[in-house]
């Protein structure tokens, strides 16, 4: 285990004065921190990595998984409206997409005042209060939290699924990703909620919400949340920001369901949760496959939670760096493919095509971003499969003796000499 990452969740929970905290981080598969600080209740039992904590809404990675898994199968487009699959919701613009990304514009919470009173209206309740929702603002505008379009995501699942909502995440996700200390109900040993008075330090109990919702109702354990973490690395579709939550510093976008933090050059993936008496949070790397969660009994600092997490992971990073990979030489590209690498120009600019692990590839001369990947739809016709101008089309043009004269990408012409716009 990392002393130093240890040393981290040490220091927050004592500055943040919280009961207990539970964290984990793995690196490419390899756990490099599970510890667990504090206690987990007022009389003294002290905490374990492997004890259960609430995760709050970081269960709308689940839901939103589950959505995702509908739209693979066709069953759900992600620009249908809700109301095609939940008829309550009637005409509204709600489509699918903008509910998972939090731009619908939908109020944030169901009618009422659940928060006040602690009691979750049945799906049969909640649905009859939709024409009292408010559309607080233009749908597809702003990035607006609503934990109502999650409730409503829901029971898209449940329906189009023909099963409860909890069901279909115990078979199709828990079980699949192999979180076997993730559950709808608490499973001993379980941290015990509280709110930490701001200056007597006091402990005070929080109250039990225990209805499973779409939004905020999955216990679960660090280790658990970086295996969970892993399992959404290979979801790309939820990657793709959707909606900026953050206009002014770019520095928190929404993909289909996950929170997507920009620190520095490096985007973390994840997300955050709250419930009375419990902070959470996981961020995840992609590119370096690391994961980090953080778990906390107490109602607040809810950020120190998320600030731990995405220290957590961005010092594992530094401290776990990938080796570099044995460069081994290529073997010989087909003809037709040699004779369009080197150098090409358009607008002005350098492009340089190449040929790496069995793809033609090209890159602007100066840039740090990814290559274009091609792939070949026939001769002298090439797609971009990733990378710059994604989905485009790469045609080959050659002259009466059947030599490369010049390409078209994106319908841009390239030539091997640098020129004026129509030179070509």
């Amino acid at each position: 285990m990392s002393d130093e990452l240890a040393r981290l969740v040490r220091a927050a929970q004592s500055e943040h004065r919280l009961p207990s905290v539970a964290a984990a981080v793995v690196v490419r598969g390899e756990p490099v921190l599970e510890t667990a600080i504090g206690f987990a209740d007022a009389e003294g039992r002290e905490a374990a990595p492997d004890m259960q904590y609430r995760i709050g809404s970081i269960t709308k990675t689940f839901t939103a998984a589950a959505v995702m898994a509908l739209v693979d199968e066709g069953a759900v487009g992600l620009d249908d409206p809700v109301g095609k699959h939940v008829t309550e919701a009637g005409d509204r613009p709600l489509t699918i997409r903008r509910l998972l990304s939090h731009s619908s514009g939908l109020q944030r919470e169901p009618p009422g005042s659940g928060w006040e009173t602690m009691v979750v209206p049945t799906t049969a309740e909640l649905l009859a209060s939709l024409d009292q929702a408010e559309q607080a603002l233009e749908p597809g505008r702003w990035w607006h939290y609503s934990n109502l379009a999650y409730f409503l995501l829901g029971e898209v699942v449940a329906r189009l699924n023909g099963k409860p909502y909890p069901q279909v995440v115990e078979e199709l996700l828990l079980g699949p990703a192999g979180l076997g200390r993730t559950s709808w109900q608490p499973v001993a040993p379980v941290a015990t909620p509280y709110y930490v008075d701001p200056y007597s330090g006091v402990l005070e109990p929080e109250p039990d919400i225990p209805e499973p919702t779409p939004t905020g109702g999955l216990w679960s354990t660090a280790g658990d949340l970086c295996r969970w973490g892993s399992w959404l690395r290979e979801r790309e579709a939820m990657h793709v920001v959707q909606v900026m939550a953050d206009p002014e510093g770019w520095s928190l976008a929404h993909g289909l369901g996950l929170m997507l933090y920009r620190r520095g050059d490096r985007i973390l993936y994840g997300h955050d949760g709250a419930m009375p008496g419990f902070l959470a949070s996981l961020q995840c790397s992609r590119e370096e496959d690391v994961q980090a969660a953080v778990l906390a009994n107490a109602t607040t600092p809810a950020i120190a939670v998320t600030l731990l997490a995405l220290k957590l992971a961005e010092r594992a990073i530094e401290l776990h760096p990938r080796e570099p990979e044995i460069w081994r030489g290529q073997q010989a590209p087909p003809p037709d493919i040699e004779a369009l690498l080197g150098i090409w120009w358009s607008e002005g600019s350098q492009f340089v095509f190449s040929w790496s692990d069995g793809n033609l590839e090209a890159r602007l001369a100066w840039s740090r971003q990814k290559p274009s990947v091609f792939a070949a739809e026939g001769p002298d016709r090439f797609r971009v499969v990733s990378g710059r101008e994604r989905g485009e089309i790469l045609e080959v043009v050659r002259d009466e003796t059947g030599a490369v004269a010049k390409l078209y990408w994106a319908a841009y012409p390239f030539t091997r000499e640098p020129g004026t716009f129509g030179a070509s």
